[in-house]
């Protein structure tokens, strides 16, 4: 089995872009203050992270600035507060700024954004890791892939919200999301013991290339290409509709259990509940 290849978002930016400036534009003054998912955040304050993340990027890649403040992060845990702190702060000072100049700014500086995010090499180091799946040096694709999630995950709070969750389920823009989403698996497995050659297989139910093989090896489980039509040992499906969610929440584990279903060692089924693609 060869591992497997990694995931191509970038051409897909502007699509998910259009599709946002076209769905906020279309809200109702209502639609704006309505809750999502997100606790705490309403429609306009989803839409206000999204152009924060914007802008930092542009920040970063064409003006080449970073917050002088200084920030000390030593784990995980304090690298998670510090960007909740930074979210939150946003989100407060721009509550008192209109839909309509949200958009507007968002529509021209996500153009901006997703147009350098576009430009990186896609083999070279990225300057943030991708710290949920456990690395501490990522390449720029899978930083890219990250951004891809980001956008689209926040898109889909707003459209949950207002009943229009429909158009990011295509299997052309859920799919990506979904394979970079599964790269943190082997990150939520990385304490589990079991026989070197056990193969964990994830599947996605009606979902064109909805299947990812978990695979272990001496001393680390990898994701792979099952090119030998190996057998399971454990199946995990997950409900397709659901799925984005499975990763992007704080679910109690039985609630997001019924969303799963599980042919063979329940035990290590049940650790794909445990995984988590957004720093969280």
């Amino acid at each position: 089995m060869k591992p497997i290849g990694p995931v191509e978002t970038a051409p897909l930016f502007p699509i998910l872009h259009e599709k946002l400036v076209e769905l906020l534009r279309s809200l109702s003054p209502d639609d704006w203050h309505r809750d999502t998912i997100c606790a705490g955040w309403t429609v306009k304050d989803v839409a206000s992270h999204l152009l924060d993340t914007a802008l930092r990027t542009i920040t970063l890649y064409r003006d080449g600035y970073s917050s002088p403040e200084p920030v000390a992060i030593h784990s995980y845990r304090d690298l998670v507060d510090y960007l909740n702190r930074l979210n939150n702060d946003w989100v407060r000072a721009t509550r008192r700024l209109s839909p309509a100049l949200l958009t507007d700014w968002l529509d021209e500086a996500g153009r901006t954004a997703d147009a350098l995010v576009m430009a990186l090499p896609p083999d070279e180091p990225a300057v943030y890791s991708v710290a949920w799946a456990g690395q501490a040096e990522s390449p720029n694709w899978f930083h890219v892939a990250r951004e891809y999630t980001e956008r689209w995950h926040h898109q889909q709070q707003i459209r949950l919200a207002v009943g229009q969750q429909e158009t990011l389920l295509t299997d052309a823009l859920y799919h990506p999301l979904l394979d970079t989403f599964m790269r943190a698996l082997p990150h939520a497995y990385r304490e589990q013991v079991a026989p070197t050659g056990t193969l964990l297989h994830i599947a996605i139910p009606a979902l064109k290339g909805g299947d990812w093989w978990l695979h272990r090896l001496a001393d680390q489980w990898a994701l792979v290409v099952n090119e030998t039509k190996a057998q399971p040992d454990v199946t995990v499906r997950i409900e397709r509709d659901f799925a984005w969610q499975l990763v992007t929440r704080h679910l109690p584990a039985q609630q997001a259990a019924a969303f799963i279903e599980i042919e063979g060692n329940e035990a290590l089924g049940r650790q794909v509940l445990r995984m988590r693609s957004v720093m969280m």
